[in-house]
């Protein structure tokens, strides 16, 4: 059974930080393509951080600069660190799993407001 558990969403102040982890059992983790989206009330799931095979990574341009997606295969995880926070970076953050079939974490919510 394949599992992503998402954790270290909270409520922080704008300009804060939060360190974001998806745990992920159940596929062989280096081979897969690790991703963070997020889903804003109202909005259509998007993109925030990719990481490819091969170590290449991508961000939206609303991210770039503050967050950084990085990946421990000896662990199982990928992180989320994400700096300088914005209230219109308030979502439910939602880890994913690529290759051949995609899997997807419950979410963690991010709310930041002061």
């Amino acid at each position: 059974q394949v599992q992503l558990v998402e954790s270290g969403g909270g409520l922080v102040q704008p300009g804060g930080s939060l360190r974001l982890s998806c745990v992920v059992s159940g596929i062989t983790f280096n081979l897969y393509a690790m991703g963070w989206y997020r889903q804003a009330p109202g909005k259509q799931r998007e993109l925030v951080a990719h990481f490819r095979s091969g170590g290449i990574t991508n961000y939206a341009d609303s991210v770039k600069g503050r967050f950084t997606i990085s990946r421990d295969n000896a662990k199982n995880t990928v992180y989320l660190s994400m700096n300088v926070l914005k209230p219109e970076d308030t979502a439910v953050y939602y880890c994913n799993a690529g290759r051949t079939k995609e899997y997807w974490g419950q979410g963690t919510q991010v709310t930041v407001s002061s």
